[in-house]
């Protein structure tokens, strides 16, 4: 009993999908597959975005951000995620562990945030079109987007700082495929109720507020759309905000079932979780962001029409 009440240097071990060496290997080659087209499609959005000059606007400075984001989002959890599938020591070091996490929610919060501002922007561009250019002039969408990443950095220091402070004892074992916060903080050996306040607290300002400017936002914007008279004029206003809320719903479709789902005795034991909430949190972490870019471009004539016009420049030009 001495033993469960000293705090001692600990290497996590993930668990995953230990006992189901085939699961592992198929979610290996899928997984490998998907980060591949996270950062082709990512990647390839950041590069049209710099190159063409008629996308140099706000919306497409945060989509700039957005697909960045996903891109360090994905990197953060994948490349270890994949190793641990065919390793037979799935371990994590302490700090590694506190790195992962720290640049989980970092980029996760941020893009929580940039959502909100990249519906702000839709709203200025629906309901106040004349104005746009004045209201989001790049002394106001480049402060916007940095204040995105400070809020994100700022979050996840303090939430990782106050778990790694937590003392961890005997039990080692993250039921998950990475360290996530959640499941970290269900093994230390100490009262975790005051995290369990700031949590909710921190989700509620960072995650909850955002989805509100968002709700408020697209409230007006509907409203503007169905005053417009006719129906090609209206379509074309829609489609300028549908690849965006499609986004909206499937990254808040998941996170919030994720983290605001009500608890059960089984999900407070650190060996509660179940394969549903595996493959929802797997879903969260490489599924949208290779559906984000995806979404954009197919969804949005600019995006077509630059991809199109760099390929006939590139190859045609001579």
């Amino acid at each position: 009993m001495e033993w469960e009440n000293q705090t001692i240097p600990v290497e996590f071990f993930l668990k995953g999908l230990s006992g189901y060496p085939r699961l592992e290997l198929l979610f290996y080659v899928l997984i490998l597959i998907m980060y591949v087209v996270i950062l082709l499609s990512n990647g390839t959005l950041i590069l049209i975005s710099i190159l063409d000059s008629h996308l140099h606007t706000p919306m497409y400075f945060f989509l700039g951000n957005l697909s960045f984001l996903d891109i360090c989002y994905t990197t953060t959890s994948i490349p270890p995620m994949v190793v641990t599938f065919l390793s037979e020591r799935k371990t994590i070091s302490f700090s590694g562990c506190a790195a992962q996490m720290f640049l989980g929610l970092a980029m996760g919060t941020t893009e929580c945030v940039l959502l909100g501002m990249m519906a702000f922007d839709r709203y200025v561009a629906i309901c106040s079109p004349l104005r746009y250019s004045v209201i989001m002039s790049k002394d106001s969408y480049v402060p916007m987007a940095a204040v995105s990443w400070i809020i994100g950095v700022v979050n996840s220091v303090v939430q990782t700082a106050l778990v790694m402070q937590l003392p961890f004892c005997r039990n080692n074992v993250i039921n998950h495929f990475s360290c996530e916060i959640l499941a970290v903080m269900k093994l230390a050996c100490a009262d975790i109720s005051g995290n369990e306040f700031i949590m909710p607290v921190a989700t509620a300002l960072f995650n909850l507020m955002p989805l509100l400017l968002i709700v408020i936002s697209y409230s007006f914007i509907i409203s503007s759309i169905l005053k417009i008279r006719t129906s090609e004029s209206r379509s074309k206003a829609f489609s300028t905000c549908s690849a965006h809320l499609t986004v909206v719903i499937i990254f808040y479709g998941t996170i919030l079932f994720m983290y605001m789902k009500p608890k059960s005795k089984e999900a407070l034991n650190p060996d509660g979780m179940d394969a549903t909430d595996k493959l929802i949190s797997m879903f969260y972490w490489v599924v949208t962001p290779m559906m984000n870019p995806l979404i954009y471009s197919l969804r949005n004539n600019d995006v077509k029409g630059a991809v199109t016009h760099l390929f006939n420049k590139r190859f045609f030009s001579k």
